[in-house]
């Protein structure tokens, strides 16, 4: 899910916040919790349990950098932010990380002053229809009524690919996913446009599954990840190098199963320099020698996240695809550990 549209006033913003302090480690460690941005729940990505408790794919990377930063993965207040509340939650300090399905833009990161920590899903924006609805293909919507989740670029993703192939289309505004999914299955609107990623996840929801389709169309690229502020750098780096870290962690076999015996020792400098046993990087953004053992104990590593909480054996059921390691033929790759 993509993102706002806002930019001129949320740029004030950020840059009255986003810029005021460069010490958002030391922050963290005072107050003893890491603050994370997620979204309203999108079951799989992060949605609260039955329990209360955050789970999904995208709270796995705030676990991952609370076990590297505090030694613990729990140590993390989740804040549920909306499309238009997302980037002020973040400029203004309300949270120290977002993760919550965001595009990466040239806008969100050089007018709204945020750094993106890398990507932790390649994404595309998509549509989903009933099955009812007799159509195969995007460009069988001519006419059709569209939720639309407000403050997002989908909205601007979807004008243009409708101008483009000469059609119109009614859209139905909605703020959150929730509402959108209501909205949808009451009747309002004929398709629902977001990520790919968040219609599986909606859809999976549904009582009947089966009765709705996901077309084939993809119409934009979604590089999806989390996001701090500008202006610190030792804080970017803790959360790009430890989603790095689960990244490096399935290229290499590093697993929740064998990562005490592997931190030991292996003949592997790479693994070694990763989890601790080789070096110090840790020391080298203000942390101890075993941050990125503590932030794959957190959840395992990349493929495990994705497996336990999206995966094809999952309800949402999603492939790997791009999100697959280079080395089979995705665009996962760690820079090295040296």
């Amino acid at each position: 899910m993509k993102k706002s549209v806002f930019l001129g006033t949320l740029s004030l913003a950020a840059l009255a916040g986003g810029l005021a302090s460069a010490a958002t480690l030391d922050d963290v460690k005072a107050r003893g919790v890491l603050n994370c941005g997620v979204s309203t729940g999108v079951n799989g990505f992060s949605a609260p349990d039955a329990s209360g408790e955050w789970q999904g794919f995208d709270v796995a990377v705030c676990r991952a950098v609370a076990a590297a930063v505090l030694a613990d993965p729990k140590k993390v207040k989740f804040v549920s932010t909306t499309g238009q509340t997302r980037f002020t939650a973040l400029a203004s300090g309300e949270i120290d990380i977002l993760s919550r399905n965001s595009t990466w833009t040239f806008s969100r990161d050089v007018d709204l002053k945020f750094t993106f920590a890398g990507v932790n899903y390649y994404d595309g924006q998509g549509f989903m229809v009933s099955k009812a609805l007799g159509v195969s293909s995007a460009k069988e919507l001519d006419g059709a009524t569209v939720c639309i989740q407000t403050g997002t670029t989908t909205e601007l993703n979807l004008a243009d690919y409708f101008k483009s192939n000469n059609m119109s289309y009614e859209p139905v505004p909605i703020e959150t996913n929730a509402e959108a999914q209501q909205q949808y299955l009451a009747g309002a609107c004929d398709v629902y446009t977001t990520d790919a990623s968040g219609l599986a996840a909606t859809r999976a929801t549904f009582a009947d599954p089966e009765n709705h389709i996901v077309l084939p169309e993809i119409i934009s690229k979604e590089p999806l990840g989390p996001m701090v502020r500008h202006g610190d750098d030792q804080w970017s780096d803790i959360v790009m190098w430890t989603l790095n870290a689960l990244i490096a962690a399935e290229e290499y076999g590093v697993t929740s199963a064998n990562i005490e015996e592997l931190a030991k020792g292996t003949n592997n400098p790479e693994i070694n320099r990763l989890l601790g046993t080789e070096g110090d990087l840790g020391a080298m953004f203000g942390l101890d020698k075993e941050w990125g053992k503590r932030a794959i104990q957190a959840g395992g590593n990349y493929g495990e996240i994705f497996a336990a909480n999206i995966g094809e054996s999952t309800p949402i059921g999603i492939a790997r695809g791009l999100n697959a390691q280079w080395t089979q033929g995705g665009l996962l790759y760690s820079p090295p550990f040296r």
